[in-house]
């Protein structure tokens, strides 16, 4: 039997949720069924492409459930399995650190920002 060994229990997380989306994708649908539509719009400045491909690795990855209801026109959804759901537990207290510092890590950005000369994600 060949198969990944990981050298921490965060690279296993990682490769079921590494990608700069996914987490938020989680994070949305630990609230319950959304469509894509929805997704799009509370994943702030995710393509199209991406929020697409993210879902489709997620189903993949038995994350979440694709559920197509095979009306017209399409109506699908998405939800977390079993597994999603303890993968998001996961993540709330990720969500709590970040809303106790959010000051913090705005201020660490903007400098991060003034030094590269980058543009901010609102401009992208």
């Amino acid at each position: 039997m060949t198969g990944t060994n990981f050298s921490c229990g965060l690279e296993a997380v990682l490769a079921i949720l590494g990608g700069k989306w996914k987490p938020l994708i989680l994070y949305h649908l630990a609230g319950g069924p959304r469509r894509t539509g929805e997704l799009r719009r509370l994943v702030a400045h995710v393509s199209e492409k991406m929020l697409i491909q993210h879902l489709k690795e997620m189903t993949d990855d038995g994350v979440i459930r694709r559920i197509d209801f095979r009306m017209v026109p399409p109506h699908v959804e998405y939800e977390l399995t079993d597994f999603g759901r303890s993968l998001a537990g996961v993540l709330a207290p990720l969500c709590e650190w970040g809303t106790r510092h959010t000051e913090e890590v705005a201020a660490i950005v903007q400098n991060r920002k003034r030094e590269t000369g980058a543009p901010s994600p609102e401009a992208a």
